[in-house]
């Protein structure tokens, strides 16, 4: 598929601001961090500023913008319906918490039962977002179980990311925090490996012989393809990157995206405040461009089984 770029920075910030936001919620709902106000303030502004950021930028790949609301009716039969819905009831819980958090100064009572909701809400919206391309049966890269997974797990990563920043800057850090950073980064990395060898062992949906409707005939090639210049499903669809380029933006994406952040934001944990802070910050620039590059990958190396039509020797 050809790379929107609307689209790899409204799953890249939003799936972060997702995962902040179920940072936030869970330390403060099990004590992990004090009600300070101003952390508060800094933590819910960023994760609710990169949701709706990413939200906005979403609708510039549409041909209509001014019709987006549109889409919210159609949840019965549309994951991108529900991941809209879910995205504007996340919105209640958090704007609850952030206001116990921020306003009343406590954790308590009501706090905990609007930081679950937060926690559930969020991760259904990943879900759903993840599903958009999930459900895509025609598009094998997509259509498999890693795909939600990885989603989800990049959502706790980079969330976990800008959350370990913010614990540093505001005092508020601890062990905790960085075991579970440690541990987010590991289950981003063990999925997404898995999505990798899973897309490269099966490459192919359904043979090309069934794309041209002859089932039985056995292996067939086409003697001339079926138009003379590009069409749409060929331009968006059937986006082609070169092996040997993939590979290498594999292996930047595996650098930017867990190898260079997770090293550095784990070795600094407890070194000077100065070094813990300038640590924290390239881990969250480099592992969010890692992603980016991620998510370029996830796109790029998408093809529609209706390529198979045009010659493509796989799906």
């Amino acid at each position: 598929m050809h790379p929107a770029y609307s689209v790899i920075v409204f799953t890249t910030f939003s799936g972060a601001g997702y995962g902040l936001l179920t940072c936030m919620a869970l330390f403060g709902m099990t004590g992990g961090v004090p009600a300070d106000r101003w952390f508060g303030v800094a933590g819910f502004v960023l994760a609710l500023g990169m949701i709706t950021g990413g939200l906005l930028s979403s609708t510039f790949h549409l041909g209509h913008p001014e019709r987006a609301w549109r889409a919210l009716s159609q949840w019965r039969s549309s994951w991108l319906s529900r991941e809209g819905v879910l995205a504007l009831f996340t919105y209640l819980p958090a704007l609850l918490l952030a206001y116990w958090w921020i306003i009343l100064g406590s954790l308590d009572g009501a706090a905990n039962l609007f930081a679950m909701m937060t926690i559930v809400f969020s991760v259904m919206t990943v879900v759903a977002t993840g599903m958009i391309y999930a459900s895509l049966r025609t598009i094998r890269a997509w259509f498999n179980p890693n795909t939600v997974r990885v989603y989800l797990a990049f959502a706790l990563w980079t969330g976990s990311l800008w959350f370990n920043m913010l614990a540093h800057f505001f005092g508020v850090h601890s062990p905790w925090i960085g075991v579970f950073m440690v541990i987010a980064g590991v289950v981003a990395l063990f999925f997404k490996r898995k999505y990798w060898i899973f897309i490269d062992s099966h490459p192919t949906w359904v043979p090309p012989e069934s794309a041209l409707g002859l089932p039985d005939a056995g292996p067939v090639r086409q003697l001339d393809p079926p138009n003379t210049q590009e069409n749409y499903v060929q331009k968006e669809m059937g986006y082609q990157v070169a092996r040997t380029h993939a590979f290498s933006l594999r292996r930047t994406a595996f650098f930017c995206y867990f190898l260079i952040p997770w090293g550095v934001a784990l070795i600094t944990i407890e070194h000077e405040p100065w070094i813990r802070y300038t640590g924290a910050v390239v881990a969250v620039i480099v592992g969010m461009a890692g992603t980016m590059v991620e998510r370029w990958l996830f796109f790029a190396e998408a093809k529609h089984t209706a390529n198979l039509y045009y010659g493509a020797d796989s799906s």
